[in-house]
């Protein structure tokens, strides 16, 4: 008896489930049951087709109005099709209406966007136009600066403007003998003060020059620059210039590809007749300044390309006069020159130079754009 009762348990049992699994969904049959409840939210959705007749006409482009009949044979067909087919003429007429609004939208935006352009891109020409007759003045002294770039040194005398022609050769050079130059030095460093040493040795044998400047302070370090090269009748035409604080940078100079090129893989420069470095330029000036000091009355401008460890620049310096300084060696007549930066960030640099030593630099006073800066007075000059 209990296997019979068993056996028809589980007959019974099996009935039921198949009763049950025939009669209602599973889970991943439940897409039939959400196509009623679909049919149901977009019948509501159905609602707006008599609004979309409205949108169309405003449209004009209404042949796409011809695929709702169509749609609407469908739905008379079975429930299952036509929630589908109920979907698809919704879908169809807000694709179209859609569209539309898109095309319009992009149709104003593309006006817009090429209507705009062109009158922005006619008005500038129009400012520039405008503007056009307001810079030839400017722009008749501003084509300068690529004439002097070819030559390297430019020479303005008091008055003349920036316009004047470069000359056609560099100007020539008388070089101050082997001498060692020793400076107090003030400064400031981030807003720290301090105090230090310095010196300044200048050697050369008549084909061939090294400069070499060393500036020491307690707590702020060493930072030593170098310059060597070769000497030519129109001065000094630097081979390599290196800055050392913390580590070394350099500066190599090659005239033959017309080019300076840096260590630190900056852009390159050009190099031309003339061309000097942030150490050579104070010798080079008083140079210049030696060859034909009737030449270098106050006012007058000399321009040339200044290359640093990393860049060059060109650099103009303006002869300021005569005056006698008041330095640790004494008092000293000197004639002051000075570079007033044009960039935000640029160094600007007085530089005092004595007929007596030759037009070497006596005194040097250097400031940062922040404020910054160092002061090197002659403290004692001598042979190397």
């Amino acid at each position: 008896m209990p296997r019979r009762a068993l056996v028809a348990i589980t007959a019974l049992v099996l009935a039921l489930h198949w009763l049950v699994l025939s009669g209602v969904p599973l889970a991943w049959d439940s897409p039939a049951q959400p196509t009623g409840q679909v049919f149901s939210t977009r019948s509501i959705a159905a609602a707006p087709p008599p609004a979309l007749p409205a949108a169309t006409p405003v449209a004009q482009a209404a042949p796409p109005a011809a695929p709702p009949p169509a749609a609407r044979k469908k739905p008379p067909a079975r429930t299952t099709p036509s929630p589908n087919t109920s979907p698809a003429p919704a879908a169809a007429p807000q694709a179209t209406q859609p569209p539309a609004d898109a095309t319009t939208t992009t149709a104003e935006v593309g006006t817009d966007t090429a209507a705009t352009p062109p009158a922005e891109t006619l008005a500038p020409p129009a400012e520039v136009a405008a503007a056009a007759p307001e810079a030839p003045a400017s722009a008749a002294t501003r084509p300068a600066p690529p004439a002097e770039s070819t030559t390297g040194v430019d020479i303005t005398p008091p008055g003349a403007g920036t316009g004047q022609a470069p000359p056609q050769a560099p100007p020539p050079a008388r070089l101050p003998p082997p001498t060692r130059l020793a400076f107090d030095v003030s400064g400031q460093a981030k807003k720290f003060a301090y105090s230090a040493r310095a010196e300044l040795l200048w050697q050369h044998d008549g084909s061939r020059y090294e400069a070499r400047q060393e500036i020491s302070a307690f707590l702020v370090g060493t930072r030593t620059q170098r310059s060597v090269g070769a000497i030519t009748a129109q001065g000094l035409m630097p081979d390599k210039f290196s800055d050392r604080s913390r580590s070394e940078q350099a500066a190599h100079f090659d005239y033959a590809q017309g080019r300076v090129t840096f260590s630190a893989n900056t852009p390159q420069a050009p190099a031309s007749p003339g061309v000097q470095d942030r150490l050579s330029v104070f010798i080079q000036l008083g140079a210049l300044l030696a060859a034909d000091p009737g030449r270098f009355v106050p006012g007058t401008e000399i321009t040339l390309t200044t290359v640093s460890a990393r860049s060059a620049d060109r650099w103009t310096f303006t002869i300021e006069g005569p005056e006698t300084l008041n330095l640790p060696s004494g008092a000293t007549p000197a004639l002051k020159l000075q570079r007033l930066p044009r960039k935000d960030y640029d160094q600007k640099a007085e530089l005092w130079v004595a007929p007596s030593l030759g037009y070497l630099p006596v005194r040097i006073k250097l400031t940062q754009a922040n404020g910054d800066f160092a002061d090197l007075q002659l403290r004692h000059s001598g042979a190397p």
